[in-house]
């Protein structure tokens, strides 16, 4: 770092005016969180670690196993699967729950509805193949569709109500989704999701009920891979998932989600984030390997006008041990923030890749509104990203202005390393709503090339912090 470089990062990180920039709202820079004060904030952290993972309990499942070949599936990749599959999870559940195994092979099969009891275990070499076919997600179900509520096709793996349910072993997930099936949708010459997206929006803004807002045949809002909503006690463990039509795995206003051991492998489709739970409590995400064109795990909350018809946060999440490369943000809040985003602790976590972009980014707006407080990160490792480090946003999309200001406040993040990437940080708030009380303690930032873009942001504490092997400590 030139010394240049470092008189401007000090300038900017000290509550000063800087090139437009106004930091702090002009109030001087707290006290530095060292020593004792680290070690005491570490240990409550760590206590409100425990005290979430001491709800969070893996559901269990009685051992009784229904094969779904005795039902007449048939893993010759060619044999439309989908009513076998359904039959052996209706008789799983009618049983008192279980196990439904999918055996070596390759499953053609359309969308697969779970229920209360029943655990999906996919054998090694197993795949279901999804069908490209939209009506093979008819009739349509209740959904989220990008923070918005409505009915649409259904999620290729979906449950609604129900309790006590999984999809665990070490098969595959194949949505093979690609450009021309339900990728196509997302852009270029009609038909294309944009019409539908912006009669959903403003459906929801003139308070038409979820019920008349209904999609599926003949429109263009595509399905999740896996979504479960309003469930309770879900367990996703070992499976691999891969090329969804847009977002991976969705739960949506769930209680006690644990997701661990999965791989998600869909790098190359729009809008294929990994991770997304949106409006859920107490989740544990542990020991995933991601790989998406979008954002690898992002918590999410409602959006706009069906945000806060709702208003239900993301709330009491736990992402320890996890292995990011491809995507926009490794872990996210937003952009959907309107419900909340509270709580959410992030440990151990390895993130490179020269096609992720940000390592840690927030991201919301004034039309989408929402608190995002208590966002502890520690012990994250980046290899390589290829822009800001760490971003926290309040002009998401570009929007600047709106009725729903969002309230961002108490982020840490302790002991991140970064090895290469433009720039360290690019935090954003608005002139009448700044940022607050962003903490970074023990981190170091080598080979960075630009410098730091920090606007309208108070109480933003640097403890040793090293930039280039220069301390930028305010």
């Amino acid at each position: 770092m030139s010394e240049q470089l470092r008189r401007r990062t000090l300038l900017l990180t000290g509550g000063a005016f800087a090139a437009g920039a106004v930091l702090g709202g002009g109030t001087a820079p707290a006290a530095a969180l060292t020593g004792p004060a680290a070690a005491a904030d570490e240990a409550a952290a760590d206590a409100q670690i425990a005290e979430i993972l001491r709800r969070i309990r893996p559901p269990r499942f009685p051992d009784r196993w229904f094969d779904v070949t005795d039902f007449g599936a048939v893993g010759d990749d060619a044999t439309d699967s989908t009513a076998a599959i359904r039959a052996a999870i209706k008789a799983c559940h009618r049983a008192g729950g279980g196990h439904v195994l999918v055996p070596t092979g390759d499953f053609r099969t359309g969308a697969v509805h779970l229920l209360t009891g029943v655990d999906l275990h996919l054998k090694a070499g197993s795949r279901l193949a999804f069908s490209q076919d939209p009506a093979a997600y008819l009739p349509v179900v209740q959904t989220r569709y990008e923070g918005t509520e409505c009915y649409n096709y259904s999620p290729f793996v979906y449950a609604y109500g129900q309790r006590d349910i999984a999809v665990t072993g070490s098969g595959v997930l194949d949505g093979r989704a690609d450009a021309t099936h339900w990728w196509d949708w997302t852009g270029g010459p009609p038909p294309n999701e944009g019409p539908d997206k912006t009669l959903l929006l403003s459906m929801a803004a003139d308070g038409v009920p979820v019920e008349q807002r209904v999609f599926g045949e003949g429109h263009y809002l595509r399905p999740n891979l896996l979504q479960f909503h309003r469930c309770e006690n879900i367990l996703l463990d070992g499976i691999t998932v891969k090329d969804s039509p847009m977002w991976n795995i969705h739960p949506v206003l769930c209680r006690n989600v644990t997701i661990r051991g999965v791989t998600v492998d869909s790098p190359h489709g729009p809008n294929n984030d990994g991770i997304d739970p949106e409006s859920c409590t107490d989740v544990l995400i542990e020991r995933c390997t991601i790989s998406t064109g979008d954002d690898c795990i992002a918590f999410k909350a409602g959006k706009d006008a069906d945000g806060r018809r709702v208003n239900v946060p993301a709330r009491y999440a736990v992402v320890r041990d996890c292995e990011m490369a491809d995507g926009n943000g490794g872990v996210t809040a937003g952009s959907e923030t309107t419900g909340g985003v509270m709580d959410i602790f992030v440990r151990d976590c390895r993130m490179s890749s020269p096609r992720l972009e940000r390592a840690i980014r927030i991201k919301s707006n004034p039309q989408r509104g929402g608190t995002i407080a208590n966002i502890d990160v520690r012990r994250v490792t980046v290899g390589q990203a290829a822009d800001a480090v760490i971003e926290i946003v309040l002009n998401y999309a570009n929007v600047i202005t709106g009725a729903y200001p969002p309230d961002v406040h108490g982020i840490t993040i302790t002991r991140l390393t970064a090895a290469a990437a433009p720039r360290a940080l690019n935090l954003l708030g608005l002139v009448d709503d700044p940022l607050r009380d962003i903490r970074l303690h023990a981190c170091r930032f080598d080979g960075m090339q630009e410098e730091n873009s920090i606007q309208y942001v108070e109480d933003l504490r640097l403890d040793q912090v090293w930039i280039n092997g220069v301390r930028v400590d305010n």
